[in-house]
């Protein structure tokens, strides 16, 4: 089965992206969101950080994010020792649903992370790496009017991300979501090189 891994800063446009891709009839995996259900759904999850970070991390449905990340938040080592717990399982349960997918007739499917090319780990699911970019000031914008934070909130976030040269020297392909050029074509584009029919 064909996987596309979609990676990119915040507010680079990679959810508009992957909409638009599902649209054509290939499903996605959204790490993130998936990451966060299994802080509900998953116990030897639940309870591995519990004794890694403490009860106090614990909620009435899983996890309590805010109190897990102020523990990490300047914590390298602690960080790391959290995604050794987490990243295995967000694996595991790609697996499944891409199995699950297969078993439903797809070909293709999405794996949607801004932390793809920063996590080994998962390189190894991907055939090709879109990489979406963005001018920095219209991410900045984006992520005010969605997130309703401070700019000076949103580019220390951004600071402790990859810069988008970084990503794109790994990158397969690239999308500009500037806001300028429609996204479609771009997608089209990259649907003719690998090969792959919408599915729609």
């Amino acid at each position: 089965m064909f996987c596309f891994a979609v990676t990119g800063g915040i507010g680079s446009g990679k959810s508009y992206l992957v909409r638009l891709m599902s649209s054509l009839g290939l499903p996605a995996y959204i790490a993130d969101y998936r990451a966060k259900e299994l802080y509900k759904t998953n116990r030897t999850l639940v309870n591995n950080l519990a004794n890694l970070l403490g009860k106090e991390i614990l909620s009435d449905d899983g996890i309590r994010k805010d109190i897990m990340a102020a523990k990490i938040f300047s914590n390298p080592d602690l960080l790391e020792q959290v995604n050794s717990i987490v990243h295995p399982e967000v694996l595991n349960d790609f697996y499944q649903w891409r199995g699950l997918m297969k078993s439903e007739g797809y070909d293709t499917v999405i794996y949607e992370s801004a932390i793809f090319l920063e996590t080994p780990r998962f390189h190894r699911i991907a055939d090709k790496v879109i990489v979406v970019v963005a001018p920095e000031d219209e991410r900045v914008r984006r992520v005010i009017k969605r997130d309703s934070l401070s700019e000076v909130s949103v580019r220390e976030r951004m600071s402790r991300q990859w810069s988008d040269e970084k990503r794109l020297k790994m990158a397969d392909f690239v999308i500009f979501a500037d806001g300028k050029r429609a996204i479609l074509p771009q997608v089209m584009e990259i649907l003719n090189q690998t090969g792959i029919k919408p599915e729609i």
